[in-house]
């Protein structure tokens, strides 16, 4: 497909598939603001997380741990900027029926959704079992990435059923 021909499509058609990856990216720009903030945070840009006077919050706490620095020697909110900056970038690849012209962008992107979804799992159960208080901008991260995973079924369905009917 040409590049103009996928600027018209990704921007003016509508079916069900592109709806949903168009959902994803939404629902990605929420997790990145989100990790936006603790990235602020967790390079001294500012000096505390604010979020509600609740006593299960501790975002300082939560975001300021050596868990939160323990990979790739580079707090952990970057990496999540660097995995949500990639779902989006596979939502909006390919075409708007890519599920049967590209059944293989659409098989990379519900892979990608899962991992998310895993990594936030992971994350959630960590912060309480770990530190027993939750950061709520991880919260609101975690939810937006859990709302991803119904949007990317469909279209991983429709794509198997094409592989299958090769």
């Amino acid at each position: 497909m040409r590049p103009k021909a996928l600027s018209r499509q990704l921007r003016t058609a509508n079916n069900r598939y592109l709806n949903n990856r168009r959902r994803v990216a939404e629902l990605s720009l929420i997790s990145l603001a989100a990790m936006s903030g603790i990235a602020l945070y967790q390079l001294g840009i500012i000096d505390h997380l604010p979020e509600p006077d609740l006593p299960w919050l501790d975002a300082d706490s939560v975001d300021a741990s050596a868990e939160a620095y323990a990979k790739f020697m580079v707090p952990d909110a970057f990496l999540g900027l660097v995995s949500y900056a990639g779902t989006m970038a596979l939502a909006a690849m390919g075409s708007a029926k890519r599920e049967t012209e590209q059944p293989w962008i659409s098989l990379a992107f519900a892979a990608k959704v899962g991992f998310d979804n895993l990594q936030a799992l992971r994350l959630f159960i960590d912060q309480w079992s770990k530190h027993k208080a939750f950061c709520s901008w991880c919260l609101v991260s975690a939810g937006a990435t859990f709302a991803t995973a119904p949007q990317a079924l469909p279209e991983l369905r429709a794509a198997l059923q094409q592989l299958r009917s090769r």
